[in-house]
């Protein structure tokens, strides 16, 4: 048993094998026990016939897929791991040259793993932004915790203004004919949310409860009903009541009501360091995003048309999966787009090649660095995981004795490297923005 390989662009090569005549009629002998019960041959009971008989009387041939099964798979394998290949796709078998006494002769054509040459990858120089917080944020965080803890008081002795809460009866007219959708009753619409046409929020204002009036609006260009888009409306109205949303006191005891702290300070404080917490989280992720873009745009590797295809088909499964957790088809959802399957597709395809590239060449990196995994990386991982998924970390560790503990002891690694790699970067401040020349007269 021997093989060649022969490479071709595209990290494609193609090995030409060969089976020793021995080994072929092993494989042949094989294929004839295992289907000798097919064959009847004339003075012998059917599956009784010797194997000498059954190829004279139908041809050698009549085993010949099953032997190149038994002979084929095993010698590509072998030649994959003399060779040190690693195939990414599907391999292509072309038989040269068949018999028992000849031998085997096949090639296979295959896509493996492309070569990285690696470049600069410690100390690379990469933008870490800043995410300052500030008194704004940390006060609108407040503010949107006092709404949640508002009450709806109603309205005695005023009209409906901004922010008011009003409960309404309504019907919409084009051309006076009432169109479908355009009526409801006892709905509470929030003044100035933004809910409805433009401009029907507005035409509200100054009205009182118990009042009916007329609503003029124009439905906007790109509205989502193609019948109404750009027409002239008219809404009926009939106001039921109006209450406008009261906002606790901002003190000591609104703190204690909302929180664990009993000082609005306090409160405050833990909003303000909450926060700071996740700027930093995001801004480290966003430095190790930065550090990975740098390492790879620094190595060189051709990336096979076959990986990026893969990973593709693993990104719109993802994709398919996620939206039908949230109730939807992704086909019904490229239809409301107005894109094809193959629009989306073609879409990503940018992403995917960038995701095949990056990993590649994240995976040198391991491979340089040797970087190791502890058991008790491993057991943390699994820990996480079940935490992340809602499983059990035993139903966890059952799926990883069954194959896909490779899977996890990789993760962890590349996630070590990258975190590794943002170590050793040299953190740069993002760019200034610059400002627009100042407009000038031209010279005479």
């Amino acid at each position: 048993m021997g093989a060649t390989v022969e490479k071709k662009e595209n990290s494609v090569v193609t090995l030409a094998i060969e089976v020793s005549p021995e080994d072929f009629r092993e494989a042949l002998a094989k294929a004839y026990a295992k289907n000798a019960k097919r064959f009847s041959v004339p003075g012998f009971r059917k599956g009784k016939a010797p194997m000498g008989l059954v190829t004279k009387y139908y041809g050698e041939g009549v085993l010949y897929d099953d032997a190149i099964d038994l002979a084929a798979n095993p010698a590509y394998q072998a030649a994959v791991e003399e060779h040190g290949l690693d195939p990414v796709s599907r391999p292509e078998i072309d038989i040269t040259s068949i018999g028992g006494d000849k031998g085997l002769s096949f090639t296979v054509t295959v896509t493996v793993r492309p070569e990285v040459t690696l470049g600069q990858y410690m100390g690379v120089e990469a933008v870490r932004p800043e995410y300052p917080v500030t008194e704004e944020e940390v006060e609108a965080e407040i503010n949107r915790v006092r709404e949640r803890n508002s009450r709806l008081v109603p309205v005695e002795d005023r009209a409906i203004a901004d922010g008011d809460t009003a409960n309404i009866d309504y019907e919409g007219f084009v051309d006076d004919v009432a169109f479908e959708g355009g009526k409801g009753a006892e709905y509470d619409l929030r003044i100035g949310s933004g809910t409805f046409i433009p401009g029907f929020e507005e035409e509200l204002i100054g009205k009182s409860a118990g009042e009916e009036c007329e609503v003029n609006v124009t439905f906007p260009e790109d509205y989502g009903n193609e019948s109404l888009k750009g027409k002239k409306a008219v809404f009926k109205v009939k106001i039921n009541s109006v209450k406008f949303r009261e906002l606790p006191e901002l003190d000591d005891e609104f703190a204690k009501d909302v929180s664990e702290f009993d000082t609005l300070e306090a409160y405050r404080e833990s909003i303000r360091a909450k926060r700071a917490e996740g700027a930093e989280t995001r801004a480290k992720a966003e430095f190790e995003n930065n550090v990975v873009r740098a390492v790879v745009a620094n190595a060189t590797v051709e990336v096979p048309d076959v990986m990026v295809e893969n990973e593709l088909d693993s990104m719109i499964e993802s994709q398919t999966m996620e939206m039908r957790y949230q109730g939807i088809e992704l086909d019904t959802y490229l239809q409301y787009m107005g894109k094809t399957r193959e629009e989306f597709r073609e879409g990503l395809r940018e992403s995917a090649a960038e995701r095949v590239r990056t990993n590649l060449v994240l995976d040198a990196i391991v491979k340089t660095e040797k970087s190791e995994v502890t058991d008790a990386e491993i057991e943390e991982e699994v820990e996480r995981m079940a935490k992340m998924y809602g499983l059990q970390a035993d139903d966890i560790r059952e799926r990883m004795v069954a194959g896909e503990n490779s899977y996890v002891r990789d993760s962890i690694a590349v996630r070590k490297t990258v975190e590794m790699l943002a170590e050793k970067a040299t953190a740069i401040a993002p760019p200034e923005e610059s400002e627009p020349a100042p407009d000038t007269e031209p010279e005479a």
